[in-house]
């Protein structure tokens, strides 16, 4: 079965993008060397905290566009 323009495009985008995510994250983590870098532990719980937000508010706003149109009302 041959995919939807729609379809490839969402693909070939959200790899890229993810990958990108990815990227940064790894460069993120070289922030971790102590040898280079002065941090603490409440810094750390920040970033994770901000880092966990986003990526439940981008999980939010995927599932949020899959329940569109679904049946809401209530019934017995």
């Amino acid at each position: 079965m041959k995919k939807s323009p729609r379809r490839e495009r969402f693909e070939k985008i959200a790899a890229n993008r993810v990958a990108n995510a990815l990227k940064t994250l790894d460069s993120l983590e070289k922030c971790s060397n102590k040898n280079n870098y002065e941090y603490n532990s409440d810094d750390v719980r920040k970033m994770e905290k901000a880092l966990k937000d986003k990526v439940n508010d981008v999980i939010k706003a995927f599932t949020k566009e899959l329940e569109k149109g679904k049946d809401t009302e209530f019934k017995f």
